[in-house]
């Protein structure tokens, strides 16, 4: 989930732009709609591991028949993002809304992880950290390559020519996909290290 998670929430935030303008950016969707929109985007990729970490972690309290306890955590998260969007819709509008379900989203997954080890239901294995340094080395370069594609490609500029801007933007995620993973095999991943072995859990 980290390995396709962590790049997918940066490639979100630093492409938010180019994804609303391609997606939406014709007829009375202007400039501006793109500019709202994309702050809400970018707002939403910062919980985007987030959402995607409950969907693991929820299932190991139901795996023991405790439904009791990510329900527990779930109204917890709830009255924090409420109290989120009292800080922060009225100094963000509409972003803030989105980053108020995005950093709830987070502290729901950190929550159910915390209850998890201390249930010792899951125990970190060795290699975590080595592990989060290269992916945090590939999300860099890639983070570099998406800002300089970025810088020149106007993809406003591109609205007349929407076939064309499609098939830019499929282009830089087909190239940033190849290159993050290109970076990981340098840095010594391989497809064997994610088969599980004989006799693990």
């Amino acid at each position: 989930m980290l390995l396709a998670g962590l790049p997918a929430a940066l490639g979100l935030a630093l492409m938010a732009d180019a994804l609303v303008a391609t997606l939406f950016h014709y007829g009375a969707f202007s400039e501006t709609d793109v500019a709202r929109t994309t702050t809400a985007v970018v707002a939403y990729a910062v919980g985007l591991v987030g959402l995607l970490a409950v969907k693991i972690l929820a299932p190991g309290f139901y795996a023991r028949q405790d439904i009791r306890t990510p329900v527990k955590i779930a109204i917890l998260v709830l009255v924090f993002t409420q109290l989120l969007n009292v800080v922060l819709v009225p100094r963000l509008g509409h972003a803030g809304l989105a980053l108020s379900i995005g950093l709830g989203a987070c502290l729901n997954a950190l929550t159910l992880l915390a209850g998890l080890r201390r249930r010792g239901v899951y125990m970190p294995s060795a290699g975590w950290w080595p592990f989060l340094l290269r992916v945090a080395v590939a999300m860099v370069v890639i983070a570099i390559g998406l800002t300089w594609a970025n810088q020149q490609i106007d993809w406003l500029g591109l609205q007349a020519q929407p076939a064309l801007r499609a098939l830019l933007l499929l282009a830089v995620v087909g190239a940033t996909i190849i290159v993050y993973f290109a970076v990981l095999f340098c840095l010594g991943f391989r497809p064997r290290d994610f088969r599980r072995r004989a006799g693990t859990g």
